[in-house]
């Protein structure tokens, strides 16, 4: 993860922490990334709150039409990444709870 990391990184992130809005969101992010870009990332998050909840790569590819690759990197992800997505997930169900 250090190499990861840097000073334009961190301004990066700042700016997102810095939004408010879902729509300021979209707004940066539209500026920011391709709309496949954006469309990409938020599949992948889908897949991981798929996951999450138990289930299979079979129920995923079906809900989503995710390819059972991109499934495979995402649970490697939630396995043995830096729980990123999984502070992220916590994140949301407590917002929405």
């Amino acid at each position: 993860m250090e190499k990861l990391h840097s000073e334009n990184i961190d301004t990066l992130f700042k700016a997102i922490l810095s939004l408010d809005t879902v729509e300021e969101c979209y707004s940066f992010f539209r500026d920011l990334c391709t709309v496949k870009e954006v469309k990409d990332m938020a599949q992948r998050m889908q897949v991981a709150l798929l996951l999450s909840e138990g289930k299979n790569y079979q129920e995923i590819n079906e809900m989503t039409q995710v390819s059972t690759a991109t499934i495979s990197r995402v649970k490697n992800a939630l396995e043995y990444g830096s729980d990123g997505y999984k502070i992220a997930i916590e994140n949301l169900k407590e917002k929405t709870e």
